[in-house]
Parts: structure tokens; C-alpha cells; sequence
């Protein structure tokens, strides 16, 4: 795969990794039935969503059309009804959290736990608001070389805003699958 390419942005390994759907397991209880997959790759996360709610659009820069640019939405073009749910380009999280805000919908950004440190989001976090999912176990990736035969390179949380989660921190055990069993848990997603 080549890196992906997003308003002059080019993009590296981490950003090509796909996430497995047990990883939206935290947020079915919170979502509504329009969702926007805006980085979604292969598709994972898109076919899974597409179980759990009505409608589910996808994009991404990888599909070699530049209207389906995440950074060339606008708020002119929302629909009220959308959610915004995607584990962003590692390399632009940040430029990709303040757009998300931008578009004035509600999210939920896949992100790494240590996002909450950073001064670039904490300045959005403050003047927007956050609502934060923690996971354990970590989340462990689809790698385009490793594939599933790496682990977790580092911890991520769903960072959300406007879903109404019970708490601004929020807990979840996920029902990973052994490292056994990961290779077919792949195959069949």
C-alpha cells in the first residue's frame, strides 16, 4: 500500500494499520444509525458497523478520489444525523480532531491514550469537551507487514464528543480474542 495522501500530508506505516471491529464493542450503546467511517481503509470497521446501525458511509483518501477528502468536508456539507466514528491517520490525530470539532458532529476518534497529554488536544479537549472511553485489553492492530502477528504498539481510548457516554471517563473490558485465535479472527473479518 502506498502511504496515503490528505492535504499535502504524507502519511506512514502507523496510519495504514486496520482496526478489529472488537474495538467498537464500547460504543454500540452511544451511537445512533447514520454513521461516516471517514479513514476506513479496507473497509473492517465499515462491514462491522454496517451490522449494528442503518446507514454507514464510508471514505477514505486510499480510494484515489479527491472529493471523498476528509479535510475537504465542511460544515455546509454535514447532515445533522451523522456520527463520525474512525481510528484517524496517526500522523495528523491532531489536525484530524480539530476538523472533526469543525464539522459540528458528534465522534468517536480512535486515538492513543496519550492524546490526553498532548497541549495541541488538550487546548480542543477545554474548549470543546471530550469524552473518553479507556480499553483494556489493548487494541492489537492489523499491521500492512506484520499483519496480526504483532501486539498493541501502545495504548488507545475512543475519544468522543456528543455521544452522552454516563461519564466524561469511561471504562471498557473487550472481548479480545486469544493470539491464537487472531489469525482466523482476521480471515473472517
Amino acid at each position: 500500500m502506498k502511504p496515503k495522501e490528505n492535504k499535502g500530508y504524507n502519511t506512514g506505516t502507523y496510519d495504514l494499520c486496520q482496526t478489529p471491529p472488537y474495538a467498537l464493542e464500547p460504543l454500540y450503546p452511544y451511537l445512533g444509525n447514520m454513521i461516516w467511517e471517514c479513514a476506513s481503509g479496507s473497509g473492517v470497521l465499515v462491514r462491522e458497523l454496517k451490522k449494528h446501525c442503518t446507514f454507514v458511509s464510508s471514505s477514505d483518501i486510499l480510494m484515489g478520489n479527491k472529493v471523498f477528502d476528509f479535510f475537504s468536508f465542511h460544515k455546509s456539507y454535514k447532515h445533522q444525523d451523522y456520527t463520525i466514528v474512525t481510528n484517524p491517520p496517526y500522523s495528523i490525530k491532531y489536525e484530524w480532531l480539530e476538523h472533526c470539532y469543525s464539522l459540528d458532529l458528534p465522534f468517536a476518534l480512535l486515538m492513543p491514550v496519550e492524546m490526553i497529554g498532548a497541549k495541541k488536544a488538550q487546548v480542543l479537549f477545554d474548549k470543546y469537551g471530550i469524552e473518553i472511553i479507556f480499553m483494556s485489553p489493548r487494541v492489537d492492530f492489523y499491521m500492512p507487514y506484520k499483519k496480526w502477528e504483532g501486539s498493541a504498539q501502545f495504548a488507545t481510548a475512543w475519544y468522543t464528543w456528543k455521544l452522552n457516554l454516563p461519564k466524561e471517563i469511561n471504562f471498557a473490558t473487550l472481548n479480545k480474542p486469544k493470539r491464537s485465535e487472531l489469525e482466523e479472527y482476521w480471515k473472517k473479518h
